[in-house]
C-alpha cells in the first residue's frame, strides 16, 4: 500500500506505478484498489450502456432486473449476478462532508467495485500491457472530479466532431413502425413551421432487422423519402440496428459464420425484440466490417446525414470472436470502420451504446433508457426490479447521472413531449423533461404538429428557440435563467418489495422470460398501432 495525498485527505491506495495529474493521480496496473478512510455514505453505479442505470444510491449491490431474457440487451451481461455494488469503468463513493472518491478506468474491457471497504478496480483482458492500464483517482467536489476524468478520457478517446446538436423530430414515439410514405409525407408537411434542423425517419422502414432495404410500405425507396426531407430544407436522419441480426434475415440464413459464438459453439443471445430472438454480428469477422461499411456508405447514397445506430451494445457481448480480442476492443474496432464509412461530414448518434467504447467516434450518445408517455410502470419497477425500461423517470434518473459525459459528447436524453393525448404525463412531469433537453443543449421531439394543439404548437417552438443560461447548482440541481430546476424527485429507487410482491415478482419474471409471452405482447402492440396513423 502506498498513499495518495489529496488536500485533506490521504487515501491508501493498491498499484504497480503512478503519476500525478490535474485533479488527482494516474495509477497503472491490471488491478488497483483504494482503502476507504471512512465508511461511504453512498456508491455510484455506473452502468454498462446507454440504457444501464447510473443512479447514487446505498452502497449495496443492485437487485438483477427482470426478465433475464433481456439482460444482454439492458445490462452487462458479464456482472449480471455480481455480489457487490460494481460498475463499468468507473466507481464513485461520496464520503462525510459531501467530497466523493472516484477511481474510474482510462482504457476499455474494465471494471470498478466496492468490497471490503475498498473501490477495487480490474481490467478483463489480460493480454493488455499493464503500461496501458491506468486508471485515475479524484478526491473532493463531485463536479470538478468528474470534470477532471472526462477532460483525461478525451485526451484518450477523443471527443464529438461536430460543434452543435441539431433539433430533431423524430418518428418513433408517435408511430413508433407504423410509418410509411402517407403519413410521413402529412407529419413533414405539418412541421413546415417548426425550426426543426433534421427530420428522422425511425424503425418501421426497413424489410427486417438484418436487411436494410426500404419495405413495401416504402415503395418510392430511401433516396426518395431522403429527398423529400432535404426538400423541406431540413437535413434527412435514418434509424439502424446495424450490429443485430434475427432468424428471420437474411443474414442469419446465409452467413451463421458472422455470428457471435461462445465457446461452446453455440449463439449468443444479445435479448428478445421485434418478435425473435435477437443476435449479434461479430465486429472482428472481416466479411462483417466490409459489409457495415457498405451499409453505411449505401446510407449516405440515399442522401442521409444524420444517423442513429441503436442495439450497439450487441458489438461488445462476451463471447468467441474471429479476432481473439477484447470484447470492448472489438466493439470500438467495428465503430470506427463505421465511422469512416459515414464521412466526418455526417452526425452520428448512438444509442444502447457501451459508453466508455463510443466515445470519440461519435458526434452524440444516448446517455439513459428510452423516453415514454408515461412516468413510470408498476410492473417494471416494482415487480421486475427494473430501471432500464423505457418511462420518463427511467430517462430522468439515469441522464442525470451521466451529465459528466457533456465535455466529450453531445448527450441525448431522448425526445420530449409537448402534446396531451396517447400519454399520461402531466405538465409538470412533461416540464421537467423539457428542462432537462434545455440543459444537455440537445433538442428532439416525436409529437407531430396535427396531435398538438395551437398552444402546444408555440410551446414547441420557444422551446426549440429559446436557449436559456444554464448553471449546475448541485446534484440534482440546476438553474434555467434564475429558474430553480430540482430532480431530486425522479432520483430514488423501488424499496425492497413485501414478500408478496417478491413472489409475484419472480412469477412476472419467469414469464416475461419466455419467448411466448414476449412475442404475444409483440403482436398486441402492434394490433393497437394503426390507429395511431387515423390521427393524423
Amino acid at each position: 500500500m502506498s498513499i495518495l495525498q489529496f488536500e485533506n485527505q490521504q487515501i491508501n491506495a493498491a498499484f504497480d506505478n503512478l503519476t500525478t495529474t490535474n485533479g488527482g493521480y494516474i495509477l497503472r496496473g491490471r488491478n488497483t484498489s483504494l482503502k476507504l478512510p471512512f465508511s461511504a455514505q453512498a456508491y455510484f453505479h455506473h452502468g454498462w450502456q446507454s440504457w444501464s442505470l447510473a443512479v447514487w444510491s446505498k452502497p449495496e449491490a443492485l437487485p438483477t432486473p427482470r426478465p433475464t431474457i433481456l439482460n444482454p440487451m439492458q445490462i452487462d451481461p458479464l456482472y449480471a449476478k455480481h455480489p457487490n455494488p460494481n460498475g463499468s469503468w468507473l466507481g464513485a463513493v461520496e464520503m462525510p462532508r459531501g467530497n466523493i472518491l472516484l477511481l474510474g478506468a482510462l482504457n476499455l474491457d474494465s471494471h470498478v467495485q466496492l468490497r471490503d471497504g475498498s473501490l477495487q478496480g480490474w481490467y478483463e483482458d489480460e493480454s493488455i500491457e499493464p503500461s496501458a492500464c491506468e486508471w485515475f483517482v479524484g478526491f473532493g467536489p463531485e463536479e470538478k472530479v468528474f470534470n477532471s476524468y472526462a477532460q483525461l478520457l478525451g485526451k484518450r478517446l477523443g471527443h464529438a466532431r461536430a460543434a452543435t446538436a441539431y433539433r430533431v423530430w423524430c418518428s418513433w414515439y408517435s408511430l413508433y413502425t407504423a410509418i410509411d410514405e402517407p403519413s410521413l409525407q402529412t407529419i413533414f408537411d405539418g412541421l413546415q413551421n417548426q425550426p426543426f434542423d433534421v427530420l428522422q425517419v425511425d424503425d418501421g422502414w426497413q424489410i427486417g432487422i438484418g436487411d436494410w432495404q426500404a419495405n413495401a410500405k416504402f415503395p418510392s425507396g430511401m433516396k426518395s423519402l431522403a429527398d423529400r426531407i432535404k426538400a423541406t430544407g431540413r437535413k434527412a436522419g435514418l434509424w439502424l440496428a446495424p450490429l443485430l441480426v434475427v432468424p428471420s434475415s437474411s443474414i442469419y440464413r446465409d452467413h451463421h459464420d458472422w455470428l457471435l459464438h461462445n465457446d461452446q459453439g453455440q449463439l449468443v443471445s444479445a435479448g428478445f425484440n421485434w418478435g425473435e430472438q435477437l443476435y449479434a454480428l461479430d465486429t472482428t469477422h472481416p466479411a462483417v466490417l466490409t459489409w457495415l461499411a457498405d451499409l453505411m456508405r449505401r446510407v449516405r447514397a440515399w442522401g442521409f446525414e444524420y444517423i442513429k445506430l441503436d442495439f450497439l451494445y450487441a458489438g461488445a457481448l462476451p463471447g468467441k470472436r474471429y479476432t481473439p480480442i477484447a470484447r470492448e476492443a472489438a466493439y470500438r474496432g467495428g465503430l470506427s470502420v463505421i465511422r469512416e464509412a459515414l464521412g466526418d461530414d455526417a452526425y452520428f448518434l448512438t444509442c444502447g451504446a457501451p459508453i466508455l467504447p463510443s466515445i470519440g467516434l461519435c458526434d452524440a450518445m444516448r446517455i439513459g433508457p428510452d423516453v415514454a408517455a408515461i412516468w413510470e410502470s408498476a410492473r417494471d419497477s416494482l415487480l421486475l426490479n427494473n430501471p432500464t425500461t423505457p418511462g420518463l423517470k427511467n430517462a430522468i434518473r439515469t441522464t442525470i447521472n451521466r451529465l459528466w459525459l457533456a465535455p466529450l459528447v453531445h448527450t441525448d436524453p431522448d425526445v420530449v413531449f409537448f402534446r396531451s393525448d396517447e400519454t399520461s404525463l402531466t405538465p409538470e412531469q412533461k416540464t421537467l423533461m423539457q428542462d432537462l433537453a434545455q440543459i444537455c443543449k440537445f433538442k428532439a421531439t416525436s409529437d407531430p404538429a396535427q396531435w398538438l394543439t395551437k398552444t402546444e404548437r408555440d410551446n414547441l417552438r420557444a422551446f426549440l428557440t429559446h436557449q436559456p443560461k444554464v448553471e449546475y447548482v448541485g446534484r440534482y440541481k440546476y438553474t434555467l435563467d434564475e429558474r430553480l430546476v430540482d430532480f431530486s424527485p425522479s432520483m430514488d429507487l423501488p424499496k425492497h418489495p413485501t414478500w408478496f410482491l417478491a413472489l409475484l415478482g419472480s412469477i412476472t419474471g419467469w414469464l416475461g422470460s419466455q419467448p411466448i409471452t414476449l412475442k404475444l405482447l409483440d403482436k398486441m402492440g402492434k394490433n393497437s398501432l394503426d390507429k395511431l396513423k387515423n390521427r393524423l
